[in-house]
């Protein structure tokens, strides 16, 4: 989610290719932009406004691979990076997914990093024209106790200190939460207190499931996680970790987003666990918590609450950043349902 010129811009990535939706400041009427890269599998699109407005998007093509697009012109043409994300050729890996595109802090203005499937991290300091691999993380020690979830092995989420470059948290599907205050050369573990249930040791040092971290810039020690075994918080830079999940009528989900103004209420939307993947009872509904998850509330006003078999996932919920705040929703058959007051309706 993304505001520019004076209007509200939400970015949709499909199977299809990607959509722009358009509407001003009262978010009641939408306009539709695209598709653009048809035909394309959009994991992940965002709208980098720091410089020059820039749409950049992951994409992968069964012919093509998976690679970096840019535009500059709000989705009318697209142009490739001048090197592509790719491992060394001598490497052991080969890029299957770009999962996941951050752009750097303040401190950063044209850096850009990519998530990856096999699990690795990758870093643009040109606006994502040329790209290297932060090979700290691929080679970490522990990856051997890595494995891949249903969707792959992949870093999915990123986070980075709003006022230090160098410090930042990753999380991988399935190897948890990790933590760099070096830029990347060396990475630990941050996982105490996270359940691992489908595995031997039931809160290993790395295995977790991460399925989606988030954390605000106003807090950036306070990080908040849905994991396939719960939802929890850290109040410590992810050192420890505390459940969060009572009150909720399911621990597992993917998506989690924090409210752009207020650091402690945050929004998930819990899913039988694991294989069915749908609402509880196909009973849709949001899960908002004002006081950092100590308590949740229902929101299923206006949202298909019968027979929703719908499945929601890991970044197909966002904000925009007016007040108050809207929420959206994306589901995997295609639908889109947001709210203008902060998910009451």
């Amino acid at each position: 989610m993304a505001e520019t010129r004076n209007d509200v811009q939400l970015l949709v990535g499909t199977h299809k290719g990607g959509f722009r939706f358009t509407s001003n400041t009262d978010r009641k009427e939408w306009e539709l932009h695209g598709p653009f890269l048809k035909g394309d599998d959009v994991n992940h699109l965002i709208l980098d406004l720091r410089n020059e407005p820039t749409l950049i998007a992951c994409v992968t093509t069964m012919m093509g691979g998976s690679r970096i697009q840019i535009s500059r012109d709000f989705g009318n043409s697209w142009e490739s990076p001048e090197s592509d994300i790719k491992f060394d050729e001598n490497s052991v890996h080969s890029l299957k997914r770009i999962w996941y595109i951050a752009p750097g802090n303040k401190h950063e203005p044209d850096a850009l990093y990519a998530g990856v499937d096999p699990a690795a991290l990758f870093k643009s300091e040109d606006s994502g024209n040329n790209w290297y691999e932060i090979n700290g993380l691929t080679n970490h020690p522990t990856r051997d106790k890595w494995q891949p979830g249903m969707g792959g092995m992949m870093v999915h989420s990123i986070c980075i200190d709003p006022g230090d470059k160098n410090k930042m948290h990753v999380g991988i599907s399935a190897a948890g939460t990790f933590y760099t205050e070096d830029g990347g050369q060396n990475w630990e573990p941050r996982n105490k207190g996270v359940l691992a249930d489908f595995l031997p040791d039931k809160f290993p040092d790395v295995g977790q499931c991460v399925h989606h971290m988030e954390s605000h810039p106003a807090k950036p020690g306070v990080l908040y996680q849905q994991n396939h075994c719960g939802v929890y918080r850290s109040d410590n830079s992810g050192v420890e970790w505390v459940d969060i999940s009572e009150g909720l009528p399911a621990r597992f989900g993917f998506p989690l987003v924090i409210h752009p103004h207020d650091p402690d209420t945050i929004y998930v939307i819990p899913e039988q666990a694991p294989e069915f993947r749908c609402p509880v009872d196909g009973e849709f509904a949001v899960f908002r918590s004002k006081n950092r998850g100590e308590h949740w509330v229902r929101l299923d006003k206006g949202l298909p609450n019968k027979d929703a078999y719908l499945n929601i996932y890991r970044h197909a919920m966002t904000t925009d950043d007016y007040d108050p705040c809207g929420i959206y929703v994306g589901t995997s058959t295609g639908q889109i349902l947001y709210s203008r007051d902060e998910g009451d309706s």
